[in-house]
């Protein structure tokens, strides 16, 4: 892999990773804004104005947005998460003049035609009530409100009914005006793709954006807690969580193989305990997620609810147990996992552009493979110990719940009996 970057006189980051072979090329443009850059009248802005990117501009109605990349047999997407937002084609090798071309368009003129407003935020409201409608999917937002109480980052990535419907046109340029500046912009590159060229076709397309800095996310706090929400489905789901480490915090990557040895696959604890030998759920997998300044680390599982009552203290059991007994075996397991899948990820133009677009962000640079996989190397048993000791460290885990929460045995625990578990 060959890593370029370099800085426009705006700000704008231009980085490019050549992948030798390759006849596509994998472009977009990661704006560091997103749901939690939000304020609460704004809530759901962020997702909106992704929806809106390829509803025309000034040069091009939307039809001709989607004529022109797929007469040339590529393709245009988006995606809004919490801490920023992406708009990315793949193209053809020869084709990448045109999709920086339309990235820079979206980006810049977008008219917002009030038309296409109404029916897009029709769509969103539909996205809403189908969310509203996964309880697995669901689970998790319900977990972050409880995590993050009252904080941006505790609010739902798409919104609500209510402030989508109240979303203009002065709403959406606002917000572009407000958070879509060259500094806080990398345009990255995988594949077939020449970085001087791209570097050139950057000052062609972005040059006019304006340089100036935004204002920070407010700074998260994790509080903890719990949301529950009794329904009427087949299933009980429960998500909780502790707080864990931040992008750039050194336990990161003992983070990530905690949670593969917790719950990462087949032959994680969870799944062979609560699954192989117990059948108490189909699904139960572990995660660890990152923010700037803050994270997750938790465990997800759908159950009957006769069997909640029996689940929920085997978890918190196997959760107690990764503190006193990770052994080496199974921590080397583990980082064989995680060294592979950071090698597969290396071979999709798609993937790695993302990564290099998310690494500059958080990080200011591109990390190299052979650090990353030095770093994981180094985690060991002893590290996956201390690190399930300081996760229980904080007495108040986040929990939340979708479903049938009454069963046979008494069903879901109230929060302080199954927070007390985990003391």
């Amino acid at each position: 892999m060959s890593v370029n970057v370099t800085r426009l006189g705006n700000g704008l980051t231009v980085v490019s990773d050549h992948m030798p072979h390759l006849e596509t090329t994998s472009v977009g443009v990661w704006v560091n804004t997103g749901a939690r850059n939000e304020s609460a009248p704004q809530h759901g802005v962020s997702h909106l104005l992704e929806h809106m990117a390829f509803k025309g501009t000034e040069r091009r109605s939307a039809r001709a947005i989607a004529e022109e990349i797929e007469s040339a047999g590529g393709h245009l997407n988006a995606h809004t998460t919490h801490e920023a937002t992406a708009y990315y084609a793949r193209v053809l090798k020869n084709d990448l003049p045109l999709a920086v071309d339309l990235l820079a368009d979206i980006l810049q003129n977008s008219v917002f035609e009030p038309a296409e407003l109404e029916r897009e935020r029709g769509v969103v409201i539909q996205e809403i009530g189908q969310s509203l409608d996964t309880p697995d999917d669901l689970v998790f937002d319900h977990l972050l409100e409880a995590a993050y109480v009252d904080q941006p980052l505790g609010r739902s990535i798409l919104g609500t009914v209510d402030t989508v419907k109240a979303f203009g046109r002065e709403v959406l340029r606002g917000y572009m005006e407000e958070r879509y500046h060259a500094p806080s912009m990398v345009l990255a590159a995988a594949g077939a793709v020449d970085h001087e060229r791209l570097v050139g076709l950057a000052e062609e397309s972005f040059g006019e954006l304006p340089r100036r800095l935004n204002n920070g996310a407010e700074p998260a706090n994790f509080s903890g807690g719990e949301k529950r929400e009794t329904r009427d489905l087949e299933q009980a789901h429960v998500a909780l969580a502790f707080e864990g480490p931040a992008y750039g915090d050194p336990d990161y990557y003992t983070a990530q193989i905690y949670s593969s040895m917790l719950g990462g696959g087949m032959s994680s604890r969870l799944f062979q305990e609560v699954r192989e030998k117990r059948g108490l759920c189909y699904s139960v997998f572990s995660y660890a997620w990152s923010f700037v300044d803050t994270g997750l680390l938790g465990v997800y599982a759908g159950t009957s609810p006769d069997d909640l009552a029996e689940l929920m203290p085997v978890i918190a059991g196997e959760i107690g147990r990764m503190a006193e007994d990770a052994t080496e075996e199974e921590t080397a397991r583990a980082r064989a996992q995680m060294k592979a899948g950071l090698m597969m990820n290396l071979e999709s133009s798609s993937s790695r552009a993302e990564q290099i677009a998310r690494q500059y962000s958080v990080h200011g640079r591109v990390l190299p493979i052979d650090e990353i996989i030095a770093k994981v190397d180094e985690v060991d048993a002893a590290a996956v110990r201390r690190f399930a000791g300081r996760i229980l460290s904080k007495p108040r885990p986040a929990i939340a719940a979708v479903g049938p929460l009454d069963g046979a045995g008494g069903g879901l625990e109230s929060y302080d009996r199954l927070a007390a578990r985990f003391a």
